[in-house]
């Protein structure tokens, strides 16, 4: 990995040197655009509307304009000029309980080694966030703009997770959920069975992307056959989907019984009444089997002729 930002935490007057490191990558495929009819690459040239030239990248300015139609041209040396004299210093804000952080405010992951011969600070301001599972919130500047990050231990190490302004998290109101009626306890009852059914510890290696997979087997298909395009595949028939579900308890049912598990209550199954009604079929089987057999009647007029 490549460091793309050095500089230092500031933790009270305790300074820990720090290089940052992009923690994620993308493995997503990555394709060109090209023209249909030929196959042609497709190049976008920079071209000034004013002047009809081409323009190179180290010449371009941005430019902001104002609701009113009002433009104002920014230079990089004006942005330098802007409140970012931290930008290589990560100051720590306040110390946070790491549930209070929602996730929808996580953004982008960064990895933080030591950038010292003796890196005795930083392993002293992990071991101390990690004992006292606490998140601490910094400023952290990258490419000329300053965000609000999660500074936490994750297997020793120091990450930083920029976090989004609360500002740009949407509010979310949905007409739909007006007025919805609350769920019946039967149907809380069965959801939590089927949640308990399908519960387990989170092992991330378990998954694979399968679209990611599927792709470059297509396109290693494509390149063995030397056509350079991909072969016609007969289409698969969707699969028969249910009406909109009206009974939630059947459903539930249903995804109980499919899980390998029933449920003990609500629309009873088949097997709970089986198993409900068994001892009294029991208990019945053996009280015939105590009670003494009646004697066939005799036919007494056959014997009295007799």
């Amino acid at each position: 990995m490549r460091a793309i930002w050095k500089g230092s935490i500031a933790f009270g007057l305790v300074n820990v040197p720090v290089k940052v490191y992009t923690a994620t990558e993308d493995h997503d495929i990555r394709f060109h655009q090209v023209h249909a009819k030929d196959g042609g690459r497709i190049k976008y040239d920079r071209v000034c509307t004013v002047c009809g030239k081409s323009v190179q990248y180290a010449d371009i300015d941005k430019a902001y304009e104002s609701p009113e139609g009002d433009k104002i041209i920014l230079t990089d040396e004006d942005f330098a000029k802007l409140p970012a004299a931290e930008k290589h210093e990560i100051p720590v804000l306040q110390f946070v309980p790491s549930e209070q952080i929602d996730p929808i405010l996580f953004d982008k992951s960064y990895y933080l080694e030591p950038d010292s011969n003796t890196p005795k600070a930083y392993v002293l301001l992990a071991t101390t966030l990690e004992r006292i599972d606490r998140i601490a919130l910094v400023h952290f500047t990258l490419r000329q703009k300053t965000r609000l990050a999660a500074l936490r231990v994750r297997e020793g190490m120091l990450v930083l997770q920029t976090l989004l302004w609360p500002d740009e998290v949407r509010a979310a109101e949905f007409e739909s959920l007006d007025g919805v009626a609350e769920p019946k306890p039967q149907e809380i009852k069965m959801a939590e069975t089927l949640v308990e059914t399908m519960s387990d510890d989170f092992d991330p290696g378990q998954y694979t992307d399968e679209y990611q997979i599927e792709l470059q087997r297509v396109l290693d298909d494509a390149i063995a056959s030397g056509t350079g395009k991909v072969a016609g595949r007969p289409e698969s028939v969707p699969a028969e989907m249910d009406a909109e579900v009206v009974d939630l308890v059947a459903a539930l049912q249903r995804s109980l019984e499919a899980s390998g598990r029933r449920a003990t209550s609500g629309h009873g199954s088949s097997e709970s009444a089986d198993k409900k009604a068994a001892p009294a079929k029991k208990a019945a089987a053996k009280k015939a089997a105590d009670k003494p057999a009646k004697k066939p009647a005799k036919k007494a007029a056959a014997r009295k002729g007799a």
